[in-house]
C-alpha cells in the first residue's frame, strides 16, 4: 500500500468516526489515488485533480464532475495538515449545473407486475417475500432505498403503524406513518421471517438468505432483473430505476391533491417533511416531473389569476 492509499484509508476512517457516511468519497477517491500513483504524483495539485476528472470524462463536464472535485477537495484539506505543498481545489472550480432528466413513473399495473415477478422468478420463499415486501413498501411510502434497508425491526411502531427513519440523508431522522394495508404487509413478512429464519444474525428488518442486512449492491441487480422479467418500461427512454418508485410516490401524492382541489401550496411542506427533503424547494421539482401534474398546476394558477381579476 502506498503512502497515499494509507492516507486515504486514514482519512475515510476519521470522517466516518465523526459521523459522516463517506459513501461517494469511498467510491471515487481510490480511483483518484491510483491515478496519482500511475503518474508518479505524491502531492495533490489542482492540475492533477482536473486531469483525473477529464480522463474519466474526456468530452463533457457532467453532473458527476463537480462531485469528483468535491471528493478531492475534502481529501486535499486533510492532506494539507501534513503536507503544506498540497493544493486544495477551490470552490467553483467546476460549475455544478444540475439538470434532472426525464423520470419513469410507474403505474399501478407496473408495480403489481414487478411484485408478482418476485414469486415467479425467485425460488426461495423468504427471499421472494423480502423483495415483494420491500418493493411494496418503497411504492407505498416513498422511502429512499437506503432508508428501507437500514430499518431495524425495533424501528417499527406496530400499534401506530409508524416507521422511525434514523439519521438518513442530511443527518435527519423522521417518523413516517403508513397506511393500514402497508403495515399489515410488513406484519405478514415479519411472521414469515420469524418462521423461516427464527435466529437472524442482524437486527435488520429486511435481510438476506445469510441472515444479514440487505445491501444496495445486491438489491439493485435483483430489482433490474424483476423489472425485465415483468416487462415494465420496455419502450421507455431508459430502464426504470429503483429510485423512481420514490418519484412516483411524490407525483401521485401531488396529483391526488390537485384532483381533490386541496390547497397544494399549503401541503407541500408536509410532503417535504414526510419524504425527508432538505427543504420544500426540493419537493416543488416534482411539479414539472409529469405532464399531467404540470397541466394541473398551470390550470390551478390560471384559475387563481382569473378569480383575482373578477
Amino acid at each position: 500500500m502506498t503512502d497515499l492509499h494509507q492516507a486515504l484509508a486514514d482519512y475515510l476512517r476519521l470522517r466516518r468516526s465523526l459521523g459522516h457516511q463517506m459513501a461517494e468519497a469511498a467510491y471515487l477517491l481510490p480511483d483518484f489515488v491510483s491515478f496519482m500513483d500511475n503518474r508518479g504524483e505524491q502531492t495533490v495539485a489542482v492540475a492533477v485533480a482536473l486531469d483525473w476528472m477529464k480522463t474519466r470524462e474526456p468530452e463533457v463536464v457532467t453532473t458527476v464532475s463537480p462531485r469528483r472535485i468535491t471528493a478531492v477537495r475534502g481529501f486535499a484539506r486533510y492532506l494539507s495538515g501534513t503536507d503544506p505543498a498540497t493544493e486544495v481545489p477551490p470552490l467553483g472550480l467546476v460549475p455544478y449545473n444540475r439538470r434532472r432528466g426525464q423520470i419513469f413513473l410507474y403505474s399501478d399495473a407496473d408495480i403489481a407486475a414487478i411484485m408478482a415477478a418476485t414469486e415467479d422468478t425467485i425460488p426461495q420463499p423468504l427471499r421472494a417475500a423480502t423483495y415483494h415486501t420491500l418493493i411494496g413498501l418503497l411504492a407505498a411510502s416513498g422511502l429512499r432505498i437506503g432508508e428501507a434497508i437500514k430499518l431495524d425491526r425495533d424501528d417499527i411502531d406496530w400499534p401506530q403503524g409508524v416507521l422511525h427513519i434514523r439519521e438518513s440523508k442530511f443527518g435527519k431522522s423522521r417518523l413516517v406513518p403508513l397506511q393500514g394495508s402497508a403495515t399489515n404487509a410488513l406484519r405478514e413478512y415479519d411472521r414469515l421471517r420469524k418462521d423461516l429464519m427464527p435466529r437472524p444474525k442482524d437486527p435488520a428488518f429486511f435481510f438476506s438468505l445469510t441472515a444479514k442486512r440487505l445491501i444496495y449492491a445486491c438489491v439493485h441487480p435483483v430489482f433490474r432483473a424483476l423489472v425485465d422479467a415483468a416487462g415494465v418500461g420496455r419502450d421507455a427512454p431508459h430502464r426504470p430505476r429503483l429510485h423512481e418508485l420514490r418519484h412516483t410516490f411524490a407525483v401521485r401524492t401531488l396529483l391526488h391533491w390537485y384532483r381533490t382541489e386541496d390547497n397544494v401550496q399549503a401541503r407541500i411542506p408536509s410532503l417535504s417533511t414526510y419524504m425527508g427533503h432538505r427543504e420544500p424547494a426540493c419537493t416543488y421539482w416534482y411539479l414539472s416531473a409529469a405532464p399531467e401534474l404540470l397541466a394541473l398546476a398551470a390550470a390551478r394558477r390560471d384559475g387563481v389569476r382569473k378569480a383575482a381579476r373578477s
